[in-house]
């Protein structure tokens, strides 16, 4: 391999290090339900995000919560020697996408049936650090 696609390698490599990821498959909560959670806290810094989690009513928030505890338990692991205080990581990216529905029949009058759709979703959570992202668009702006 050449010297120029080596340390593209390694640019790579060290940038995949301060994004770390978490999915929730098959969450039995409507998608429309939880994308409101993902708007609260989509950009926030992790501290905040899980404060706001914490104390929000919903019931879609325990799950979120949960899923960035585990975001961030991926990330420390990639991370091994530095500490999440002295990085500030923040909720880059969440994607809540539909899953599969349940079918189920409800009783209607005079005889006919409703069809229920018991919606689920797929939920991503990216968790970024903004020292690194600010240092890139200064390289990007300096080339």
């Amino acid at each position: 391999m050449g010297s120029r696609k080596h340390n593209k390698a390694e640019q790579i490599k060290e940038a995949k290090k301060q994004v770390s990821n978490a999915r929730l498959v098959n969450c039995p909560t409507s998608p429309r339900k939880m994308r409101l959670i993902a708007d609260l806290i989509r950009g926030m810094n992790v501290e905040q995000a899980l404060h706001v989690l914490k104390h929000s009513p919903q019931e879609a928030s325990g799950r979120m919560h949960k899923l960035l505890l585990s975001a961030l338990a991926n990330w420390q692991a990639k991370n091994e020697g530095t500490r999440m205080e002295d990085s500030s990581l923040y909720v880059k990216e969440v994607g809540v996408d539909g899953a599969r529905s349940l079918k189920r029949i409800r009783t209607a009058p005079q005889g006919r049936a409703h069809r229920i759709r018991k919606r689920s979703n797929h939920v991503t959570l990216l968790i970024g650090n903004r020292v690194n992202q600010v240092n890139e668009k200064e390289t990007v702006n300096q080339a």
